[in-house]
């Protein structure tokens, strides 16, 4: 057996080998391809990335001609510069730096020389490119915008770098990729597959027609068409009552999990990132380091949620039987819960219960809830881990899996957390009271904020929050579509769902309602700190609402976080009932209320801890993009040039 075995093996290892040598030298071209490199000219045909839709079948991003002038810098030779310079309006200095970079690319492959001309540049250029050996023209398509809202929701598209063309084969010196938002999470759907065509040369360097009669060449595809979940008219609306303001807006169907609105202020105009003019736009955005228009706060900013937690703390106090409906609790405006320690409570007093602790928002009855809850148990670490594995079925503390390329997961502490910070120490419920109206550790994103209203409006579950509908032809991820059940009781819900209605009846938010559409709510206002010369400051709160409509068969749920904007009732709260009767009612009858908003300017209290200098610039500053975006300062105290939103 042994002696046959060895010989086996070779001679089956042997007929392998001529057949792969067999494939590759006679049937598969392929190789010859590559070693006949030097006579074949590759052109790329770019297709269309698939345009983008909003819920309703509005068109929000086409495709819009462009063409980029391509050189393969050893077919350079002996052309007259100076023309060529000032046929494109570049330096001598700038054609040289140009052709050195390409030759870093590579010497025989074509890379961008020049890029994003317009139709007038094009024609010029077309007219005596036989001029200019080496250098041609290749057509791409760009972005149009049709809005003039949902930058940050749509990304934008840019050439790829050195490190994205190491990685990924697909893509060479020039190509265009997505960058940030949907352009990103769905740029291999958008993009489509370009073409390829092999040109054959002779030694004079001549095309002489297409290479092995066009058998390699592929045609380009078209990218996927996509309508998002997003309602155009929703973005608008919430992008323009967020003018003046920083903060953010999420709004979710609460039956689905589409992301009807994902607002962030400031914001800019999606139109500024696309052209010539791209990069210049991009750098001076990302510089803002004041106002920060390209960072998302609806999925990156994490705050204390403040009172809207309060909701949570009543359901998990429910759920473990701290307390129940009808439980009582005496307050005397306030909670003494410490030695010299007590937290002001700004409903009426007296007995309170869960009914009406959560539409006056009463800091003592959740306080003393979120104590029982940890003090039901035999240890506050124990406590404390049941009530955040409670927590984290509301999709807290951890990255949602919705299909945005950003966001962060906010903090739901555990015993871990404070074992940690108090190592040595004995610590207790009363140590961390603070959680129970969502200050303490506790941190969330409006995305989370938005989802946890849309969890309570479905009585205890929720989808995965998403920004894409529909795909043409194909499916969307099956995780959009999985109920996630929470470890609340139903019942539970229902019992707090008519708390939150009578806030606009009778509590916080009176006076917010809306004719013909019933809403729960519920106010939070969060302390604000921050470090000015190395000091801890306290800014002006951070006004929050949170909502669904209708209570019944909800369609809609809200979160609105305004930084400094003081109240919940303030400015937040209004936005969302504005916010909600747009989208269901398609029109506004609080006018008062959207009067009083679009009004409202908080740049004084942004620009309150800017630096004397900085601040002195803004008085004239000139607007380079559009008002609700950034404008270019130029501090003449020896500053920086950055920028700032206009004030």
């Amino acid at each position: 057996m042994r002696k046959v075995l060895l010989p086996t093996i070779i001679f089956i290892a042997t007929i392998l080998l001529v057949i792969r040598l067999f494939y590759l030298q006679v049937i598969d071209d392929t190789l010859k391809l590559k070693s006949d490199n030097n006579a074949i000219k590759i052109n790329y045909d770019y297709p269309e990335r698939g345009y983008i839709y909003d819920r309703n079948g509005n068109l929000l991003v086409a495709n819009q001609p462009s063409y980029d002038i391509m050189v393969i810098p050893k077919d350079v030779k002996e052309i007259d510069t100076s023309e060529f310079c000032t046929l494109l309006k570049i330096t001598k200095e700038d054609f040289l730096k140009k052709i050195a970079k390409a030759k870093v690319y590579s010497p025989r492959l074509p890379s961008v020389f020049l890029s994003q001309l317009n139709k007038k540049e094009y024609a010029a250029f077309q007219e005596i490119e036989r001029k200019f050996a080496g250098f041609y023209i290749q057509k791409r398509s760009l972005r149009d915008y049709q809005v003039p809202c949902g930058a940050n929701v749509f990304g934008f598209i840019t050439q790829v770098n050195d490190k994205i063309i190491s990685k990924n084969k697909y893509y060479n010196s020039g190509d265009l990729i997505g960058r940030q938002g949907v352009e990103e999470s769905y740029e291999e759907i958008l993009r489509g597959i370009k073409g390829v065509k092999y040109i054959q040369k002779d030694k004079y360097n001549r095309e002489i027609g297409s290479y092995k009669e066009g058998r390699f060449d592929t045609i380009a595809v078209q990218g996927k068409d996509i309508n998002l979940t997003l309602d155009a008219e929703l973005q608008k609306y919430g992008e323009e009552l967020m003018i003046n303001k920083r903060g953010g807006i999420v709004a979710i169907e609460p039956k689905t999990g589409e992301i009807l609105a994902l607002v962030t202020a400031p914001s800019y105009d999606p139109a500024i990132l696309v052209g010539r003019q791209r990069s210049k736009n991009y750098t001076m955005l990302y510089h803002d380091s004041i106002a920060k228009p390209l960072y998302d706060r609806g999925l990156l900013a994490q705050y204390p949620p403040g009172s809207p937690f309060k909701i949570l703390t009543g359901l998990v106090a429910l759920q473990v039987k701290a307390i129940d409906e009808n439980t009582s609790i005496i307050c005397n405006h306030g909670f003494s819960f410490a030695p010299g320690r007590f937290m002001r409570c700004h409903c009426h007093g007296g007995v309170i219960q869960l009914h009406r602790g959560i539409y006056e928002s009463c800091n003592t009855f959740f306080s003393t809830s979120y104590m029982r809850t940890l003090d039901k148990f035999s240890d506050p670490s124990v406590g404390v881990d049941v009530w955040s594995k409670h927590l984290k079925t509301f999709g807290l503390g951890e990255f949602m899996g919705y299909d945005l390329p950003t966001g962060r997961k906010g903090n739901i502490p555990t015993s871990k957390t404070y074992n940690k910070v108090y190592k040595g120490w004995r610590w207790s419920s009363k140590t961390i009271v603070s959680n129970a109206i969502g200050q303490g550790e506790v941190l969330m994103t409006p995305m989370q904020l938005a989802n946890m209203m849309a969890t309570v409006a479905n009585r205890g579950f929720y989808f995965t929050p998403h920004i894409v509908r529909k795909i043409k032809g194909q499916i969307i991820d099956k995780k959009f579509t999985t109920k996630h059940k929470t470890t609340i009781n139903r019942r539970y819900f229902e019992t707090m769902i008519s708390g939150l209605f009578d806030v606009y009846n009778f509590g916080t938010a009176h006076g917010l309602n809306v004719d013909g559409i019933d809403i729960c709510g519920k106010t939070g206002t969060a302390e604000n700190f921050t470090k000015v010369d190395g000091k801890r400051v306290q800014l002006k709160d951070h006004s929050i609402f949170v909502a669904f409509a209708p209570k019944d068969n909800p369609k809609i749920a809200i979160a609105i976080l305004v930084e400094n904007g003081g109240f919940g009732a303030t400015i937040a709260g209004p936005i969302a009932s504005l916010m909600i009767e747009k989208y269901i009612k398609h029109k506004i009858t609080r006018k008062d209320l959207e009067t009083r908003i679009l009004a409202k300017d908080l740049q004084p209290e942004y620009n309150r801890f800017i630096s004397k200098p900085i601040r002195d610039t803004l008085i004239n500053t000139k607007v380079t993009i559009k008002e609700k975006a950034v404008v270019t300062i130029k501090d003449t105290s020896g500053i920086k040039k950055r920028t700032a939103l206009k004030p």
